[in-house]
């Protein structure tokens, strides 16, 4: 519960405030005054009569009725100054400092699940405990330092660790990123992101609030939460950066398939940001850079301009972007370009990059600019690198950067890599209300990741071609939990409209002979039982003979565990990969590949939440590291990726009305000429 109270609040105590502003209780009052907090502010300290020009109380039986209550005194006195604080002073906001609660020991849990039901009695909020606080345009209820800029445009950001948000506070305002809220949450007794964010849709206004936000999130308690007001965020205009983290395994998981094994917390984490349009980020410095990126005019396609007066650093930002996915074009066709080409230096390049050589002037880096704005249709956006050589000051360069930032129709990223030399000069750049990049990998890395991040797609399920009842009639004849028969396996995948290959499972020579022959040689013989049968030698390729085919059946029905043999025609083509796992909280996360060593070795692999649409099928299929080779890298055939879209979204379907199904396999789906078959697959049920 988010009360008006704790986003702006008449009136504020700090219990535990201080005159000594090494303490949290001193530097948050110091905070709150440098804010110019506009209520009333008291303080609540045994030891002092006035903290900071505040009056003080000795105890919070003291004090007058009040709004909000923040809490900075030891865990041990906290649960009876919050019941006095909510049950007599009328106090419907909590913001807990205080460490050593559920973090730190099972008593302590004991107590934080106290606090809470006292303050949920009071249908009152609490952030905390084990926080830095929080600031808005009302209060700096921070004990922390620095205090980023307030900006109403700013971004948002809210945080589960208060030490990320104060070391990813330093990084922005470096790059001159504003803020319009912090929000630490420490333990999330009570409100967690989830519960920030819904407050933040909920009280959505377009035209006062910030359309950015920067999450740093350790633990997602509700998903489907998550990820519908984030996607109802996104859809309103918002956009939205995150980092997860702890979600790597300590070793590999053990686990019957592939699927089990690679389908970690890692990927349900992929998935839920791609269906949800969430950026994602693995470090401050990215959170940050991606949040600069966003204050600036979006970048509508991928062909980028580069001008520079440094050629190393604009070589290394085109390698960056190309390698992203990005687009560099040459320029050097277009009729205009002689004409930059003559009012710039001798040795100028306008190829693109542009550069403009290290003793350009700002008039040269005006007209590029211009150039690609005005007169290069298919340029998306400018990248623009300049610092200074320590010969000269550079601040008129970053008058015309300023002029060209605001009246240019197209992006423009400013890359001042001069942290020393040109800080001054950088610092009157930002004052002027702009972002900067140091690092241009940073920058590239930054706006590849935006590009590959999809728009959400919600929950859209696309049933052509499945058969629901069919479905539901095979599930509930399936006799008993663990992996399924090989006959309700092809069922199933048939029900949900993928296509199978032809097979015969028999425990007798006679009949395995007898599908062969009508068949047709060559053939697979696979082992049914072993449920890692390549392993001890359980599949056996390209059998060519009558001869050949017995021997092979003979040796496989006396493999451990082998109840059965199956046969099938043998098929050619490129190998994909597809499977399905359900993981806790988050549902059905659905994994597509190239298959043989690209999985197994490579783990090559994209994750999409169930169920999934074309559109998202076709996200997870790009992004893959071996996308080259759908498209016939090296003279092999392409890939039909719109079918293999289609099986993505076909199975996620089946996931939808079987969720009995906790674990998928098929590898390998064979690419031929008469389409994308399924080879082999394996179903693990619960029921």
């Amino acid at each position: 519960m988010i009360t008006k109270e704790l986003i702006n609040p008449r009136s504020i105590v700090v219990v535990g405030g201080s005159n000594k502003t090494s303490k949290p209780g001193g530097n948050c009052i110091r905070n709150l005054l440098n804010g110019k907090y506009a209520g009333k502010l008291y303080a609540v300290n045994a030891k002092e009569t006035e903290v900071q020009g505040v009056k003080c109380y000795k105890n919070v039986t003291d004090i007058p009725q009040t709004d909000m209550a923040i809490i900075s005194i030891p865990a041990t006195a906290c649960l009876e100054a919050v019941k006095t604080l909510a049950e007599e002073k009328g106090v419907k906001a909590f913001i807990m400092f205080t460490a050593g609660f559920g973090e730190s020991s099972a008593e302590g849990g004991n107590v934080e699940h106290q606090i809470v039901e006292i303050i949920n009695n009071a249908n009152a909020s609490l952030i905390g405990p084990n926080c830095i606080g929080m600031l808005n345009r009302y209060h700096h209820s921070l004990f922390t330092l620095p205090i980023p800029e307030i900006d109403p445009l700013g971004v948002d950001m809210i945080s589960s660790s208060g030490g990320t948000a104060l070391f990813l506070i330093e990084s922005a305002i470096k790059m001159g990123l504003r803020f319009n809220s912090v929000w630490s949450i420490g333990n999330a007794a009570q409100i967690g992101v989830e519960d920030v964010l819904e407050y933040m849709d909920a009280n959505f206004n377009p035209e006062t609030d910030s359309r950015i936000k920067l999450l740093y999130i350790e633990s997602i308690k509700d998903p489907d939460k998550l990820l519908d007001i984030t996607t109802s965020l996104i859809r309103k205009g918002c956009r939205i950066a995150a980092i997860k983290s702890g979600t790597c395994d300590s070793g590999m998981r053990a686990a019957s398939s592939h699927t089990g094994a690679m389908a970690n917390s890692d990927l349900a984490v992929e998935a839920l940001f791609r269906k949800a349009g969430i950026v994602r980020c693995y470090s401050r410095e990215e959170l940050a850079t991606l949040g600069a990126v966003f204050t600036l005019k979006e970048l509508k396609g991928k062909n980028i301009a580069i001008v520079t007066h440094a050629g190393g650093p604009a070589v290394i930002l085109t390698d960056a972007l190309a390698k992203g996915g990005m687009n560099i074009p040459s320029l050097t066709h277009y009729p205009e370009a002689q004409e930059l080409k003559d009012t710039l230096l001798p040795g100028s390049s306008v190829s693109n990059p542009i550069d403009i050589l290290g003793t350009g002037e700002p008039k040269h880096l005006a007209t590029a600019i211009d150039f690609c704005d005005k007169q290069i249709t298919d340029i998306d956006g400018i990248a623009v690198i300049f610092g200074s050589p320590g010969l000269t000051r550079v601040y008129e360069a970053y008058d015309v950067l300023d002029e060209k930032m605001k009246t240019c129709s197209k992006p423009i990223f400013p890359v001042l890599p001069s942290v020393s030399t040109a800080w001054d000069e950088t610092d009157y750049f930002v004052h002027k209300g702009h972002v900067n990049f140091s690092d241009e990998v940073g920058l590239a890395n930054a706006l590849t990741s935006i590009l590959r991040t999809p728009f959400p797609q919600g929950n859209n399920l696309e049933l052509r071609g499945v058969d629901i009842p069919l479905i539901r009639r095979i599930i509930d004849g399936i006799p008993e939990s663990g992996y399924i028969e090989p006959c309700y396996v092809q069922a199933l995948l048939k029900a949900a409209g993928i296509k199978v290959v032809e097979e015969f499972v028999t425990p007798q020579w006679s009949d395995a002979k007898a599908f062969a022959d009508k068949t047709g040689y060559p053939v697979v013989a696979k082992a049914v039982g072993p449920v890692h049968k390549s392993d001890i030698g359980g599949v056996a390729l390209n059998i060519r003979s009558e001869a050949h085919l017995e021997m092979e059946f003979r040796r496989l029905m006396q493999l451990p565990d082998t109840q059965a043999v199956i046969i099938q025609p043998m098929l050619h083509g490129m190998e994909l990969f597809a499977g399905a796992k359900y993981e806790d909280k988050f549902g059905h996360i659905v994994l597509c590949g190239l298959g043989g060593i690209f999985v197994e070795i490579f783990k090559d692999v994209a994750s999409g939440l169930a169920p999934l649409a074309t559109e998202e099928a076709l996200s997870m299929i790009r992004s893959l590291k071996g996308y080259k080779v759908f498209q016939g890298a090296r003279g092999q055939e392409s890939i039909d990726e719109q079918q293999f879209a289609k099986i993505i979204v076909h199975l996620s379907a089946l996931l939808r009305f079987a969720t009995e199904i906790k674990e998928l396999d098929i590898n390998p789906l064979l690419a031929t000429e008469q389409g994308i078959i399924a080879v082999d697959a394996r179903i693990r049920i619960l029921k």
